[in-house]
């Protein structure tokens, strides 16, 4: 159940826009097995003046089409998986909307499954509220 927030240089248009949604979900499938539909994302747009970043910080060449890209995420995956996300997310981004790999960056934040509400006022990962996880299971979603 990630939860990503996307930062970048406002006047991008709509479908470049949607294909970082697009592009990002199918990495997130593939590498962090999220289930179909498990679509929770944000874009944010900043004028020049609200945007800084470190041109070639750790020898990173930088553009103005820089992606500032945060996912909460609980902390269950293993840092190979994490390694693969990275990588897939900027294959993927390359592809399309066209974003050169040096311009995807990525964090990811950690919390506790009893830390994320999905809904109706209950901590659905959480221990005291498993038969949430007997619906995943009997719908075929990774646990």
């Amino acid at each position: 159940m990630p939860l990503i927030h996307i930062s970048l240089r406002a006047g991008k248009p709509e479908a470049y826009r949607e294909a970082i949604f697009d592009g990002l979900y199918r990495a997130m499938r593939e590498t962090f097995g999220v289930p179909e539909d498990d679509q929770f994302m944000t874009i944010t747009e900043h004028d020049a003046a609200s945007f800084r970043y470190g041109a070639s910080y750790y020898g990173i060449a930088r553009s103005q089409d820089l992606l500032l890209i945060q996912i909460s995420a609980m902390n269950t995956r293993r840092a190979a998986q994490k390694k693969a996300l990275y990588r897939r997310m900027a294959e993927l981004l390359r592809e399309s909307p066209g974003i050169r790999p040096e311009d995807v960056f990525v964090n990811i934040v950690e919390g506790a499954p009893e830390n994320w509400s999905l809904g109706l006022g209950l901590a659905q990962y959480a221990q005291e509220d498993r038969p949430f996880w007997n619906w995943k299971r009997l719908r075929g979603y990774p646990l």
